[in-house]
């Protein structure tokens, strides 16, 4: 394989390029860009480096290590007898299984190195013991001269000072046939009091035999400069050695050397009485030579030879250092070099006397501070209480607590908004400071502010087309653009918004068409965001409308000059004179009256003054001097959305500043992707669109929303993770958007909960702006009674989990211009969901509102029909008391129910049951008549009391 770059390894690969520069950094290679070239040594490299990293140091034909074979043998055994039974026959499996391990070349190297650290360890004890022994000698002539020390001036008052008699220094080959001199140990009451100097010997451990060489051109200096550090030393650290040569007396049978240990003593003591010695046992690191007596004990007197000397003072030295074995603490250097020696003598570890062990004090290290800890805590705008929790270091409860303290009922996922989880911070004893925004919208943003200053060019105009519904906006467009949309349009009204671009004489001028139906309010809002002139367009016939007020409203919250356009001045009966009157009404004064709009009168059918609209419009955007940069990454904003079957999400946009071309990489509102198609108003494909063009592009990864901005970005992964970034942080807001239980209010919703209903509703619309008009319209629909909730709403066809949502959820499904496929079609007829088609938005809420109706319980309001004055009382049998009235208002009819009043006061309520007039029975009898008025179940009527008749009807809400 020939060199490649390291890009087109990557994308060979298939790794991201950053990942890829980090392991050629980590292997070694130095590699500075993406456009380095690679060799194939470097590959290899690389690739060893990456198989050592996972493992894979071992080639993949490598012999196994271990063998493990299984047996199994099945035999039988016959039982006996037992109380007359049959002989029982039973099989016995024995499995046996062994494991052969391959000898690897660890042991021999281990042996090797063994045999290498007792060479090693057998020099440095042999450079040892040469120092000791010139050591040795350098005192002994010293002393020789002098006169014996009194023992009283010398302190021994620790356990490791030790008088040392060594025996003769002189080395000789064979042990057996030495001469050695007798060396006496001198007895406390043997030395004179005032002729003792203090000496002292102090032996450092043994170094290696790069440090012993320093050692010895140290010890080659004068004697003075060893006296005088030994004779400042301490008394209590040091090792007192105190020799007595005979001079002149003959040699006497040799002794053994004994190390005497001196009893330690607690306090100075005042008496010149000699400190009795006793013999000390020898460390158990010094190895006892074969043959050799004990200390303390009786045989043959043999001399030591001079690495038992050493031995014993390097015990001693680390008696002192707390590093010997067993006395706490890591077996060190000296006690394996100890073992080496111990092997080399053929002495066993068992035969070794070993020193008491002490535990270690079984204690923790952690202590609890008794100080609060104040933590600083980051706050975003929107944070869940487990996260505060966390951030604090606190369990979630504590969380909930505080805020229960504060009358917020929250539970452990609830989202508290920036203001509540400083109040919770700060409760708890903690620093609340604000999160900052994230820096990849703020290099986003600056990247923006540095290209305002580029070179700008001339553009053409963006005209959004505004008014009342019905007042002839799209039929002036298609008259400017030779076409016939309004006819193909449901209802003949437009619900979406139309972005085109017409050319003339003078220019290109980019035409936005918004509807005029109240319920599109964000639409126009979002029109008159993004355009550079307003054309307002009044029927001459209709006068002003509500919705031509609210253009006015937001032409003027958008700071946009306007251009009246009054139509249908060839209707008979079109006033411009009476428009033109509403308009001043609203602060909209024409030209010629003084103000500064331009009014033109045209029509859109036959085309009258239709040029010189456009000449109105193409004045008006010279007089603004409309520029944008060009030579920047595209920027615009997004008209509408959709999501079509065959091409996936379709956006509609609208390009602001520089030049956007097929394959750039966009990020529009919280979605991303590449372009991959783009088509102009009339459905032909571009390779790229100017500024204030509209066109159609396909890629994205969703249908972004109406009104959102896009740009074009070069870092692809910058891209997502800020579309991350805002997919996060809107789902955050909703969840802060949900009003949290206040503790005060949950008796009250407790209480109205069974008085409502909830209207479920499911919304499927072929655009994001239509989606976004019936969510808000139905919405608006609830009442005290009937809550109209949107449980799901989406831009596409209804699909087979939008059928199952409504079954879950028992809500019904409207299709706004878009149908339900086979699936959900089969799913919604086996189980009876309520579907319905809509294609004109006023018959979605007008249906809304019966559907309202209908689930409202029937509500009934009295009306008084008619007053009776009962003049007398009659008694008949059959009825009882009957009263002779006379109407005073309105009639009397029978079956109806009626009230009894005595002075203006209810005594009885209940029905008319017999009306007669003249001994006959009548349905109904009119004011001014006189009748006989039986009042069922009541005998208690008086003369002056007032028959009150009355009816239920039915209000309509």
């Amino acid at each position: 394989m020939s060199d490649v770059t390291v890009r087109q390894l990557a994308d060979v690969v298939g790794i991201p390029l950053d990942r890829l520069l980090t392991q050629l950094g980590d292997a070694g290679l130095a590699v500075n860009s993406a456009d380095d070239m690679l060799s194939d040594s470097e590959k290899l490299k690389l690739l060893s480096y990456l198989r050592q990293s996972h493992g894979k140091d071992q080639p993949a034909g490598t012999e196994p290590k271990k063998v493990t074979l299984q047996r199994r043998t099945v035999s039988e055994l016959k039982q006996g007898k037992v109380m007359g039974k049959n002989v029982k026959t039973v099989s016995v499996e024995v499995r046996k299984k062994r494991t052969y391990v391959k000898r690897s070349e660890l042991p021999e190297t281990d042996e090797r190195r063994l045999e290498a650290d007792k060479a090693r360890l057998a020099l440095e004890v042999e450079e040892a013991q040469r120092v000791q022994r010139e050591l040795i000698l350098q005192k002994l002539k010293q002393d020789e001269d002098r006169k014996l020390l009194d023992a009283e001036h010398q302190p021994l008052s620790k356990p490791d000072d030790v008088v040392i008699a060594p025996a003769k220094v002189e080395e000789s080959p064979p042990i057996e046939s030495v001469q050695t001199h007798n060396i006496e140990i001198i007895e406390p009451d043997q030395i004179e009091p005032d002729t003792i100097k203090p000496m002292a010997i102090k032996y450092e451990e043994v170094k290696p035999v790069e440090e012993l060489k320093s050692a010895e051109d140290d010890t080659a200096e004068p004697n003075k400069a060893a006296e005088s550090k030994y004779s400042e030393a301490k008394p209590i650290e040091e090792l007192a050695v105190v020799v007595k040569l005979p001079v002149d007396k003959p040699p006497l049978e040799s002794k053994p050397v004994v190390f005497d240990e001196v009893v330690p003593q607690q306090k100075p003591v005042a008496s010149t009485k000699p400190v009795p010695a006793k013999p000390v046992v020898k460390p158990s690191a010094t190895p006892r030579a074969p043959g050799a007596p004990r200390a303390g004990g009786g045989g043959a007197s043999r001399p030591i030879p001079s690495s038992a000397v050493l031995a014993a003072v390097k015990g001693m030295d680390e008696t002192k250092r707390g590093k010997k074995k067993g006395i706490g603490g890591k077996r060190g250097e000296d006690d394996r070099e100890a073992t080496v020696d111990d092997i080399r003598r053929g002495k066993s570890k068992k035969s070794k006397q070993r020193a008491p062990m002490v535990m270690p004090e079984q204690r923790h290290g952690f202590e609890r501070p008794t100080a609060p800890i104040v933590h600083e805590v980051q706050v975003p705008d929107t944070i869940t209480a487990a996260e505060l929790a966390q951030r604090m270091s606190v369990k979630a409860a504590e969380v909930i607590k505080a805020l229960m303290k504060m009358g917020v009922m929250a539970t452990i996922n609830q989202a508290l908004d920036q203001e509540t989880a400083f109040l919770v911070v700060e409760e708890m004893g903690h620093k609340a400071i604000a999160q900052a925004e994230d820096s990849l919208e703020a290099e986003i943003m600056a990247t923006m502010a540095l290209e305002e200053n580029a070179e700008q060019q001339p553009r053409a105009p963006v005209v959004t087309i505004m008014g009342h519904v019905d007042h002839g906006k799209t039929s002036l467009l298609d008259y400017i653009r030779k076409t016939r949309v309004a006819a193909s349009e449901a209802g003949g009204i437009t619900q979406h918004i139309g972005a085109y671009q017409v050319k003339t004489s003078n220019g290109s001028v980019t035409f936005l068409d918004t509807p005029g139906h109240a319920a599109f309010t964000a639409m126009r809002a979002r029109g008159a965001k993004v355009t550079d002139i307003v054309v307002l367009v009044v029927a001459a016939d209709d006068g002003v409308m509500p919705q031509t007020r609210e253009a006015v409203d937001h032409s003027r919250a958008a700071n946009v000059p306007m251009v009246v356009a009054i139509n249908k001045i060839d209707k008979p009966g079109s006033d411009p004179d009476r428009v033109k009157q509403e308009l001043v009404v609203l602060k909209v004064v024409p030209e010629d009256w003084g103000g500064d709009t331009q009014f033109v009168n045209v029509s859109a059918k036959t085309g009258e003054g239709i040029d010189s609209l456009l000449d109105a419009i193409l004045v008006q955007a010279e007089v603004l001097e409309l520029k944008a940069p060009v030579k920047v990454p595209a920027t615009g904003v997004v008209l509408e959305s959709k999501l079509d079957k065959g091409r996936g999400p379709v956006a509609d946009i609208l390009v602001e500043k520089g030049i956007l071309r097929k394959g750039d990489f966009i990020l529009c509102g919280q979605e991303f992707g590449r372009i991959r198609a783009m088509f102009n108003e009339n459905g032909k494909p571009l390779k790229e669109a100017g500024p204030s063009s509209p066109v159609e592009i396909l890629g994205l990864s969703g249908a972004p929303g109406a009104g959102d901005d896009f740009i074009v970005v070069a870092d692809e992964r910058k891209a997502r993770e800020i579309a991350l970034q805002r997919e996060e942080k809107s789902r955050s807001s909703k969840l802060a958007a949900q009003q949290s239980a206040k503790l005060e209010d949950v008796f009250t919703r407790m209480e109205t909960a069974g008085d409502s209903i909830d209207l479920n509703i499911i919304v499927k619309a072929d655009v994001q702006g239509s989606l976004e008009a019936l969510r808000s319209s139905l919405t608006e629909l609830s009442t005290d009674k009937v809550k109209v909730k949107i449980v799901a709403g989406g831009v596409g066809g209804i699909n087979e989990s939008d059928s199952h949502l409504a079954l879950a959820s028992g809500a019904i499904i409207i299709g706004f211009n878009v149908r339900a496929d086979s699936s959900a079609r089969k799913l919604i007829e086996e189980r009876g969901i309520d579907l319905h088609y809509y294609s004109i938005i006023y018959e979605v809420i007008d249906e809304v509102k019966k559907s309202i109706l209908g689930m409202l319980a029937p509500e009934y309001k009295e009306q008084i029909v008619g007053v009776a004055e009962v003049r007398d009382v009659f008694r008949s049998p059959k009825f009882g008391a009957v009263a002779g009235c006379m109407v005073l208002e309105g009639f009397v009819k029978r079956n109806l129910p009626i009230r009894v009043l005595r002075d203006h006061v209810v005594v009885y309520e209940g029905q008319l049951e017999s009306l007669r007039r003249f001994k006959d029975d009548v349905g109904e009898v009119k004011m001014g008549m006189e009748c006989g008025i039986g009042v069922k179940n009541y005998n208690d009527v008086k003369p002056g009391d007032h028959i009150e008749v009355f009816e239920k009807v039915l209000v309509t809400r």
